[in-house]
C-alpha cells in the first residue's frame, strides 16, 4: 500500500557502522520503500563509535531533553539526526552519556566481552525511539524492528503502549537475523518488563532472559517475521513455526528488485 508509513527500529546501518548483513539490508530498505512510495521514519543507537563530524550528526533540540526512567534511575534522551549520503534518508539516532556515548563500541568491549547492561541499553533504545515518535506525532502504519537490540519495542507497543493513539493500530515486523547475544539478561531487565505489564510466565526462567526467550516473546507480539539468518536456532524455527505468524524469507540479490518487491508484498499483506 503506497503512502504507508513504516517506522524502521534498527540496530545498525552502513554507513554509520561497517557493512554487515544487518547495516546493509536496513540501508537499502529504507531508501528503497521510500522511493516505492511509503513515507519512512528510521531510527538507530548513537554509539560512541560512530564519527559525528564525518557523519554531520546534530542534535535536534526540540525533540531532546526528557529523562527516561529506567530502573529508577533518569537518564537523558539526546536525539540526534544525520541524512544518508547520496540518498534522501534521514536517520535518528538515540543517544545518551551513559549508555551509548562515552562507548567506543556497539555491544562489547575491547576485547570481545558484551557489556552486562545490554539489556538496560536496549530498553533505552526501545523508550527512546517510540517516545520520539510521540514528539513527532508521527502515526506508523508498520513498525519494523530489525534484530535483537530492538527487540524490546515491540514488547513496549504490545504491553506499555497499548493506550496510545498513535500506536493503536502499527502492525509489528520484526527481522531475525544471524547476529544474537550471549548469556542471560537477569533480574533488572525481568523487573522492568514485569513493571511494564509482561507477564512473568512470558520472561522464560527467573536465572535470566535468553535470546531465544527474547525471540519467543517477540514472536507472539509480532504480526510478521522476516527471516533474514541462514540458520535460526532450533527452538526458535519450532516456536515461529507453530506460532501461525506471517514469515518472509526473502531471496535474491540483496538490493535486487526482487527481494524488495519481496519486501513490500510482505508489508501489503500485513496492513
Amino acid at each position: 500500500m503506497a503512502g504507508a508509513k513504516i517506522l524502521c527500529v534498527c540496530q545498525e546501518i552502513f554507513p554509520y557502522l561497517p557493512e554487515s548483513p544487518i547495516a546493509t539490508n536496513c540501508r537499502t530498505l529504507s531508501q528503497a520503500m521510500q522511493e516505492r512510495g511509503f513515507e519512512i521514519r528510521t531510527f538507530m543507537p548513537r554509539f560512541g563509535c560512530i564519527n559525528e563530524r564525518r557523519n554531520q550528526l546534530h542534535e535536534v533540540i526540540r525533540l531532546s531533553g526528557m529523562n527516561l526512567i529506567i530502573n529508577d534511575n533518569d537518564h537523558q534522551l539526546i536525539i540526534k539526526v544525520a541524512s544518508i549520503p547520496a540518498a534522501r534518508v534521514q536517520i535518528y539516532f538515540i543517544d545518551n552519556d551513559e549508555y551509548f556515548a562515552p562507548r567506543k563500541a556497539t555491544f562489547r568491549s575491547a576485547d570481545g566481552v558484551e557489556f552486562e547492561d545490554n539489556d538496560q541499553r536496549a530498553i533505552f533504545f526501545a523508550r527512546g525511539v517510540l517516545e520520539t515518535v510521540k514528539k513527532l506525532r508521527w502515526q506508523p502504519d508498520i513498525v519494523h524492528c530489525h534484530s535483537w537490540f530492538s527487540a524490546v519495542a515491540p514488547i513496549y507497543l504490545r504491553y506499555c503502549f497499548t493506550d496510545e493513539p498513535l500506536f493503536s493500530s502499527a502492525k509489528i515486523v520484526f527481522s531475525i537475523y544471524d547476529d544474537m547475544f550471549e548469556g542471560k539478561w537477569g533480574s533488572a531487565f525481568r523487573d522492568t518488563m514485569k513493571g511494564e505489564g509482561v507477564p512473568e510466565d512470558k520472561l522464560g526462567p527467573e536465572e535470566g532472559v535468553s535470546y531465544e526467550n527474547l525471540m519467543r516473546l517477540v514472536i507472539d507480539n509480532a504480526d510478521g517475521i522476516v527471516v533474514e539468518a541462514e540458520h535460526l536456532p532450533a527452538a526458535v524455527e519450532e516456536y515461529l513455526a507453530a506460532s501461525g505468524k506471517r514469515v518472509l524469507r526473502p531471496s535474491g540479490e540483496p538490493a535486487s528488485d526482487e527481494r524488495l518487491s519481496q519486501y513490500k508484498e510482505f508489508y501489503d499483506s500485513i496492513l
